[in-house]
């Protein structure tokens, strides 16, 4: 062991932590965000954390790394991959914004601070901005056959249910008909709709729901009008082959013509239709990022012209329409970051819709970033991505604890469906402000060792709580603890509730002061495998 002076011994700082995305975007690997405790002293609900995020959707770089005298350094930016930028005369380059905050409340102390940060400060609207709506979308039950006369019919079937928005997914557009056409051409099909989308969006209107629409205007496929034109918009090197993923190519938005393409043709679009909301999906990552129309020496400026140019086009979008909403999409949650969510209203955390898996990715997905923008749908059983078969109920109560979205088939519901799905919309909706916006508190994290869990969501004036407590599977002598509300008002008597309706368990009084509550905690009578059931705490006027 190398000395370093007489009687000491030098030791070398271990090897820093990279996180990372290569990728063009954010990506599926890494998430540009990181919070570090103190080992042995830190917990979800105390001692010190160190986080911070990086406000970039393109490929990024984050390096948490020891010093030789011990001391932590974290650095953030674009990822020096493949990348250089040579300034001329008079040219500046802005950095990524880099957020890093402090809490001595744990790990749920500083995602709560985190969030009401990114709530007022981040987000579009900040703190104007309105609840999310409760959202259907027709991708499960239609696929890429959509027509006019079927959209009609799941939106008469979600507006029975209180479905607020309809979105029309993949397979409106152009010549989209499977995932190998149709990508760039944004005109719609006038096959499937004969007299353009109008008729279609009176319908959703005169059931009481707002309009949307599935969009991936940064993806291109070879059989397209749009690739047919201009071959040279996509990614690419010379004399390479074009790598298709998906059966897809992706448009170089570093190049202003591609920008203002997409940009008018989108906004002819949201003009042309009374469109409330766009899923804005990006499918894909990169693999040759090529700009061979500029100098050799400016060409790796892409993976910063890129992300700029896309965040004008949705900035643009939303100052020339007020009243227009976006989901950033990606693959699921392929582009989460505070770059993306400052043009954006909600995001997509993953395709894995499965409720049980759900619960694991939402406590994941909160650590970092608000329930606000957290999309949560209720899909179709067996779950694809597992087989795994659940409740509605169940279902239900997962999506709950985020922005509430229905993706099923409902085209293959039976009455009871409908009875119990209208049923947790109009409950949602009485806790929707809650969940979305209060204090969130994991009180019992769902983990794989784990068979219960709890999560608590607490309203910023403490005047209603909802705890909602999940069961994984259980034995035969199992019964799930009691869990302990968080953040109530100790001085407040609360009113307690199932939702949804329901008898409270034997023992549990019908009110009483938080600080009761908090000390106490409650059981609920969970038996089997996924089921799930939430308690309501409403103070008393």
């Amino acid at each position: 062991m190398p000395q370093n002076g007489p009687g000491r011994t030098w030791r070398s700082p271990p090897a820093p932590t990279l996180l990372e995305s290569r990728r063009g975007s954010t990506g599926h690997g890494n998430n540009p965000y990181f919070a570090i405790g103190r080992e042995g002293v830190t917990s979800e609900d105390a001692g010190p954390v160190w986080y911070g995020a990086l406000a970039w959707s393109g490929s990024f770089r984050i390096s948490v790394g020891q010093d030789n005298l011990g001391r932590v350094r974290v650095m953030g930016g674009y990822n020096p991959y493949d990348f250089s930028w040579s300034l001329k005369p008079g040219e500046t380059l802005d950095t990524p914004v880099f957020y890093a905050g402090y809490s001595d409340g744990g790990m749920g102390g500083a995602s709560r601070t985190f969030h009401r940060f990114q709530n007022a400060n981040i987000l579009s609207d900040g703190e104007r901005a309105k609840p999310r709506p409760v959202v259907y979308n027709s991708w499960e039950a239609t696929a890429f056959d959509v027509t006019k006369a079927g959209q009609e019919a799941l939106a008469e079937k979600a507006a029975r249910i209180g479905v607020e928005r309809f979105v029309v997914d993949d397979g409106w557009f152009g010549a989209r008909n499977s995932d190998k056409a149709g990508l760039g051409d944004w005109t719609v099909n006038r096959t499937k709709f004969p007299n353009g989308l109008k008729p279609l969006i009176d319908k959703v209107h005169s059931l009481g729901m707002d309009f949307g629409l599935w969009v991936e205007p940064e993806m291109v496929n070879v059989d397209s009008d749009l690739y047919r034109a201009h071959p040279d918009w996509v990614l690419h090197y010379p004399d390479r082959p074009r790598t298709e993923g998906r059966n897809q190519l992706v448009l170089n938005l570093a190049r202003t013509d591609v920008r203002d393409h997409l940009l008018a043709v989108l906004d002819k679009l949201v003009a042309e239709n009374d469109i409330a909301f766009l899923k804005w999906d990006y499918n894909r990552n990169w693999t040759e990022a090529g700009w061979p129309a500029v100098p050799v020496q400016d060409q790796q400026r892409v993976y910063v012209e890129y992300v700029r140019n896309l965040y004008h086009i949705l900035s643009e979008l939303r100052r020339r329409h007020q009243k227009l909403e976006i989901e950033g999409c990606s693959g699921g949650g392929g582009r989460v970051d505070l770059g993306i969510l400052g043009f954006s209203d909600e995001v997509w955390p993953s395709d894995n819709t499965d409720p049980a898996d759900r619960l694991m990715i939402q406590d994941g997905f909160t650590q970092a970033y608000p329930v606000s923008v957290m999309m949560a749908w209720v899909t179709d059983s067996p779950s694809w991505a597992n087989t795994r078969a659940t409740s509605l109920d169940y279902r239900f109560l997962s999506s709950m604890q985020g922005g509430l979205g229905i993706g099923a088939n409902l085209d293959k519901w039976q009455a009871e469906d409908f009875t119990t799905a209208a049923k947790w919309v109009a409950a949602y909706k009485t806790i929707r402000q809650t969940v979305q916006r209060g204090q969130l508190y994991r009180i019992d994290p769902p983990t794989r060792d784990n068979a219960s869990s709890a999560t608590m969501y607490v309203e910023q004036d403490r005047r209603q709580g909802v705890m909602f407590q999940m069961l994984h599977s259980s034995m035969w002598r199992d019964n799930p603890v009691a869990e302990h509300p968080q953040g109530l008002d100790p001085a407040q008597t609360y009113t307690v509730r199932i939702l949804g309706g329901g008898k409270l368990p034997e023992g549990v009084p019908a009110r009483a002061s938080g600080a009761y509550w908090m000390e106490r905690g409650l059981r609920a009578p969970l038996k089997g495998d996924f089921v799930g059931s939430a308690f309501v705490f409403d103070a008393v006027k």
